[in-house]
């Protein structure tokens, strides 16, 4: 949608005399506060009768015009210069529109030139000599043009309150204009749905309440997208609005009082206010939109001082405002109070190979049926997420299949940089022991059973870790299967988590604290590579595919290794030497008969040894060292 080039909303003529400082002085006001840009001249502009640059200016610059017409309008030479003006202006432009308000003046008597508008024509007839009788007969023409047009009559004892008048002339106003859409993109994929069921949750029609929604999901799900199509519907149902974008990032940046302010410009016109703080402009917001029917969008939030800051309780609000919120951070919402939510889904396969083609090809062509096989893959790969679907398309846009290949190669192995900064960003706002613990699961306790990882997360760390588990899943890193109690997470925050280990040491894994991957926990170990840095190795597959050949002494220099797990039988040989800071211990079919000489689990709290070949006496210097076992098989 093309955007205006008008300097100004509106455009007022009236006389000075009569309702400078009375009914037009209100009407300005209110049209201001409604964020109505407004052109009201000042008496410098008025200079003598006749219209100065400046006033012509911005009335080639102005959308509307409100012409005042109370009682001594007409006895100002320059009222009647100016209308004249006016009306040749606009005349023949459709993108104009003239808006007569007869104040306390009849339009009749406008139109046919009596009482106080007869008097002023026949002084100016008196004062003008007989070589300016065309001016007044112009004046004559433009006063009946004036009145014959639609417009708005406020009578002297007609009944109505003077600001209920006013309200009705913005009302009218502000339904000329083409609100200005957002941005969003040409085809919005999988967006029909979730547009209708936050609309429903808003529950628009009910005028008496105050909605506050929350949208929720996991980073570059889609929950700004969804709520720009939200706001893009609804938004000229309301008297103001504003979409407060990236309200993280910005908070960080220019501070929340900077925030408050452009909702204050956006919602009201207040353009000349300066917070220095943000708890200075909670009661301005407060008294400046308490009557008001607002749409506020608040994107990304991820503080709750965010919240506390800019839209408080919902009688901040007048009835009929709505407010929706955005955030990775379901707790962030029940914080606020905030019962309404509603969570945004991955994409599914038809949705996503949608977007996808959308992107890496141009709408109007048939995609060529041998990037079927590829275009799957990508679509599994980028399990749903928008974000990634969108870049993998733009990246590879007209790329042959082979070059398509080589990328998803490449992804699978080092995320795309932007998908990973991404995702990254909700990582970055944990605290440490809740990164420690996301990195945990992502490397190593995906698909396990939340017990069993609540267990060993206990053992690692010496103390119980369930309060940072459920963090997560209000983040929206990771979620429990409701039915099974399993541990998931998406493919692409699995992969985000861990891409930062890997950056710990890209090329040397065994300086990394966590190893899963089975090419890089054979090279440590057939190199004897271990190293203090090492906290877990969790090798969570049943064959390596070939024996690993080792001589058993590469546990020797991992002193803080606390998580060995190992579900895998093709060791050539059991160890020679298992770190004494062991506290959890599983390991499969271990080919051994009895434990190093030198082992001494004093902290050991769970070991599992399934299908061993341990031997009784082989056993017992374990349970004689160990200090818990909390399983043992």
């Amino acid at each position: 949608m093309a955007v205006r080039s008008f300097s100004y909303d509106v455009f007022l003529s009236f006389r000075g005399e009569d309702t400078r400082y009375g009914f037009t002085g209100n009407l300005y006001n209110v049209l201001r506060e409604r964020g109505i840009h407004t052109f009201i001249d000042d008496d410098e502009l008025q200079k003598g009768d006749e219209i100065t640059t400046a006033l012509e200016e911005a009335i080639e610059k102005s959308k509307i015009f409100i012409i005042v017409l109370s009682e001594n309008y007409a006895s100002s030479s320059f009222c009647l210069n100016e209308l004249t003006h006016i009306l040749n202006f606009t005349e023949g432009k459709n993108d104009r529109l003239v808006l007569p308000v007869f104040y306390k003046v009849n339009p009749s008597i406008v139109r046919k030139h009596r009482g106080s508008y007869g008097e002023a024509l026949a002084n100016h007839e008196k004062k003008l000599n007989s070589n300016n009788m065309e001016k007044l007969e112009t004046w004559k023409m433009a006063l009946q043009q004036v009145s014959n047009i639609s417009g708005h009559h406020f009578q002297h004892d007609g009944g109505k309150y003077e600001y209920k008048f006013i309200k009705e002339i913005v009302e009218s106003v502000s339904s000329k204009f083409n609100r200005a859409f957002l941005h969003v993109p040409d085809v919005l994929v999988g967006l029909e749905s979730p547009v209708l069921e936050v609309k429903s949750l808003l529950d628009i029609e009910s005028d008496d309440v105050v909605h506050m929604v929350g949208i929720h999901g996991l980073a570059a799900v889609g929950k700004t997208t969804l709520a720009v199509a939200v706001y893009n519907s609804i938004a000229d149902q309301f008297e103001a609005s504003c979409f407060l974008a990236n309200v993280r990032e910005t908070s960080n940046k220019i501070g929340l009082e900077d925030l408050q302010s452009i909702l204050l410009s956006k919602t009201v016109g207040e353009k000349k206010i300066k917070l220095t703080n943000w708890r200075e402009g909670i009661p301005i917001i407060k008294h400046k939109l308490k009557q008001k029917k607002v749409l506020l969008i608040l994107d990304d939030v991820d503080e709750h001082k965010q919240l506390q800051a800019i839209i408080g309780n919902p009688d901040w609000f007048g009835r009929g405002s709505r407010v929706i919120i955005t955030t990775r951070d379901e707790h962030l919402l029940a914080l606020h109070n905030v019962k309404i939510t509603y969570k945004v889904k991955e994409l599914n396969e038809k949705h996503a190979l949608q977007l996808l083609t959308q992107k890496a090809f141009e709408l109007e062509k048939e995609v060529d049926p041998s990037y079927h096989d590829i275009l799957n893959r990508a679509v599994t790969y980028a399990s749903g997420l928008p974000l990634a679907l969108e870049v993998i398309g733009s990246n590879l846009f007209e790329k042959s299949i082979e070059e398509w290949e080589s990328a998803l190669n490449g992804y699978e192995r080092i995320p795309d940089i932007k998908i990973y900064a991404i995702l990254k960003v909700s990582y970055d706002a944990l605290n440490e022991d809740e990164k420690s613990i996301f990195l945990d699961i992502a490397c190593c306790f995906k698909d396990y059973e939340l017990a069993e990882v609540q267990d060993i997360l206990y053992a690692h760390y010496g103390r119980c870790m369930k309060y940072h588990i459920g963090v997560l899943v209000k983040k929206s890193l990771i979620n429990i299967h409701r039915l099974h109690k399993v541990i998931r997470l998406h493919n692409l925050i699995e992969d985000m988590g861990k891409e930062i280990v890997r950056r710990e040491s890209p090329t040397e894994p065994w300086k990394r604290s966590r190893l899963w991957f089975h090419d890089d926990i054979n090279q440590v170990l057939q190199e004897n590579k271990g190293t203090s840095k090492i906290e877990i190795i969790c090798m969570n597959f049943s064959s390596f595919g070939e024996e690993v050949e080792w001589d058993g002494d590469a546990f020797k220099k991992m002193k803080n290794l606390k998580t060995l797990i190992i579900k895998s039988d093709c060791f050539s040989k059991g160890p020679k030497h298992l770190p004494n800071t062991l506290r959890v211990l599983e390991w499969w079919r271990c080919p051994s008969q009895d434990w190093p000489h030198n082992f001494n689990p004093k902290q050991l709290a769970i070991c599992k040894l399934p299908d061993n070949s341990f031997t009784s006496l082989g056993l017992a210097p374990l349970f004689e060292k160990a200090s818990v076992l909390s399983s043992f098989h």
